[in-house]
């Protein structure tokens, strides 16, 4: 796939550009950044992992009503490296973690037909150096598998929210109902089409809505730490040695990754309580 994965070098910025973004809204984008060729052999191989997961248990975690979230290891998506490597994400990375910044997680969410409006979230709590300081220690990169409608229920981000303190937040991700309408003001709907790679910090209050169409709408995740974020112990990341091997030796430096003679299924440790509420 590697021969022919870049469609283009998508939207050029400079680092303080993409730092700017991050730090006001809390969400970028570059656009066409792969082949819809790519981005379809991403669907086939997201599918894949999702028929193997939801065969076992722990396989994938709901996050409410027909929708699920789903890790996966590096080696069971064909364009890893495609991604990893992309200039755009290699360049957000380095403005917004710093140059030892380290790739977490790697995974997907679907929410299927039928799936509804999700409580207003963040991911985990926000640390200290985020709310008192305003440093962003991660960041999720995101790539859309289908073109995204507004009836196939689009992610919804309430911008320039991240740097809230979320002290006050149910398990400090779930702001009270009450807060609701000023997230709804803030709200914005993404229509990403496939190709597309977007850029956020997690802590940006945000939610899937409902799913009103007949297709599902896969969604991969990368997510990327600076050093001592944490969030490594969230997932359990693993490479095989020969799998890794191949690697370009830029990217395994900053794969934190278990290198391993084979492969284990991943049992889902970062489960959101309040998603989980409702779940199929």
């Amino acid at each position: 796939m590697r021969n022919e994965a870049v469609a283009n070098s998508g939207e050029r910025a400079e680092p303080a550009e993409l730092v700017a973004g991050l730090y006001t809204d809390g969400i970028i984008a570059c656009r066409g950044a792969f082949s819809r060729a790519w981005a379809a052999a991403m669907h086939e191989d997201i599918m894949v992992a999702f028929a193997e997961a939801i065969a076992r248990e722990g396989g994938a975690v709901g996050r409410g009503p027909q929708r699920y979230y789903v890790e996966i290891h590096p080696e069971q998506l064909r364009g890893f490296v495609d991604l990893a490597t992309h200039p755009w994400v290699t360049a957000v990375s380095e403005a917004v973690l710093g140059p030892d910044y380290e790739i977490v997680e790697v995974g997907f969410d679907i929410p299927f037909p039928g799936a509804q409006n999700q409580p207003w979230h963040r991911d985990f709590p926000a640390p200290p150096e985020t709310y008192e300081q305003h440093q962003l220690t991660s960041l999720a990169f995101n790539l859309t598998a289908v073109d995204t409608t507004a009836e196939m229920g689009p992610f919804h981000i309430a911008t320039g929210t991240q740097f809230e303190s979320g002290l006050d937040f149910e398990h400090g991700m779930f702001p009270a109902e009450a807060e609701w309408p000023r997230f709804e003001q803030a709200g914005q709907f993404k229509l990403p089409q496939m190709g597309d790679i977007s850029a956020r910090s997690a802590l940006t209050i945000h939610r899937g809505t409902a799913n009103h169409s007949q297709e599902s709408r896969p969604v991969l995740v990368l997510g990327v730490d600076a050093p001592g974020a944490g969030h490594a112990e969230l997932h359990d990341l693993m490479v095989t040695k020969a799998f890794h091997a191949t690697l370009p030796a830029e990217l395994r430096r900053h794969l934190h990754a278990r290198v391993v003679d084979q492969l284990i299924p991943i049992v889902q440790k970062h489960t959101i309580e309040g998603l989980v509420m409702g779940a199929p």
